[in-house]
């Protein structure tokens, strides 16, 4: 069978209402919807203009920041990096190079020669005189510190002993007893004054948590926490709206923005590219066909002739200075020829002078 009967609320041990187990009521969720229309209305025009930000930023930083950061990061290495980078290698290294090279023969040098030919001996001569002293130093010092030792032992140590075991000791017992007598009488007031201090505690305990506790809790919990609970739940739908409408001025933004790329495809960019490619190409085409290939041939044709001349006339100004300069001086002395094959030459000579040699005797 069906309740009909409406079932009462829960509460808690405190006697405090439980909200249900989906948290929201019924003037929750009829508020809800209000809210979110009027949070939308508010948000569109701030995610509009916000979302055309960023395309108008994006679209900076692709065609002009970029740019400029490059050339400015090329000009920079250009005007500081570069020059400070040869200063270093070819200019720095070097100088210092040089510097430790001379550090090292005028001062490293001459100074490990002095370390180990002067210093050195010079040092071990003299540990060897210190320890010959230190070895006299120590002998002297122990017999003075066994003649100290035995007059302290019976000038100082003996009269002292003797003094705690029949001075001090019995005195110290005596104030000892005494102390002990002190420290009992002063527990006992310390006793009296601790149940006094504990009977004023509890009386300003109860008075401070009649007076202050109970009202500041019964206001937590009757006042504060009913509002805290009534404000945080319409915070928690205010930012759930925001963030609602946000997203939903998202959508919207997103649509707009690919209606408007659509409608600029189709008014500008299409046109454009039908164009380029049906008009300016084929002009383009034909301009070079017609005009560009054959003035590029001519140019060719003139430069090869014009080098071709070049080469002529060059080649004829050589001949003529070479008639004239044999015309005047006659023909130049040519160097006599080397024969490449000496080597094998002398060998045959020096075969051929053996070979003599033999015949004769």
């Amino acid at each position: 069978m069906v309740d009909l009967e409406k079932a009462p609320p829960a509460r808690s041990p405190e006697g405090e209402p439980v909200p249900r187990a989906d948290g929201e009521g019924c003037l929750v969720v009829a508020v809800r919807l209000p809210v979110r229309i009027v949070a939308l209305v508010l948000v569109l025009p701030v995610r509009m203009a916000w979302d055309a930000l960023v395309v108008a930023g994006r679209f900076l930083r692709d065609t002009v920041l970029r740019p400029v950061g490059r050339a400015l990061a090329w000009l920079g290495r250009a005007l500081f990096v570069w020059p400070l980078v040869g200063l270093w290698r070819y200019v720095v290294v070097p100088v210092a190079k040089g510097v430790g090279w001379l550090g090292n023969v005028l001062l490293v040098v001459p100074a490990v020669w002095v370390y180990r030919w002067v210093l050195t001996p010079v040092g071990r001569a003299l540990a060897w005189c210190c320890a010959g002293v230190g070895a006299v130093l120590t002998a002297l010092g122990r017999g003075l510190y066994a003649g100290l030792a035995w007059l302290a032992r019976y000038l100082v140590v003996v009269p002292a002993g003797w003094l705690y075991a029949w001075v001090l000791t019995p005195i110290g017992h005596l104030l000892a007893w005494c102390g002990r007598g002190l420290a009992r009488c002063g527990r006992g007031v310390l006793w009296c004054l601790g149940k006094a201090v504990t009977g004023i505690g509890a009386v300003l305990y109860w008075t401070l948590r009649i007076l202050l506790v109970l009202p500041a809790l019964a206001v937590w919990r009757w006042v504060l926490a009913p509002v805290g609970r009534a404000l945080a739940v319409v915070g928690r739908e205010l930012l759930d709206a925001l963030g609602h409408a946000w997203r939903i001025a998202g959508h919207l933004s997103r649509a707009v923005g690919r209606a408007l790329a659509a409608l600029f495809r189709w008014t500008v960019a299409e046109p454009a590219r039908w164009v380029y490619r049906s008009v300016l190409t084929p002009v383009g085409h034909a301009v070079r066909d017609t005009v560009l290939r054959p003035l590029a041939e001519a140019a060719r044709g003139a430069g090869r002739a014009g080098r071709q001349a070049l080469r002529s006339a060059r080649l004829s100004v050589r001949q003529a200075r070479a008639d004239l300069r044999r015309t005047l001086f006659g023909e130049p002395e040519r160097p006599p020829s080397v024969d490449r094959r000496e080597p094998s030459g002398a060998k045959a000579r020096t075969l051929g002078s053996s070979t003599t040699a033999l015949t004769k005797d």
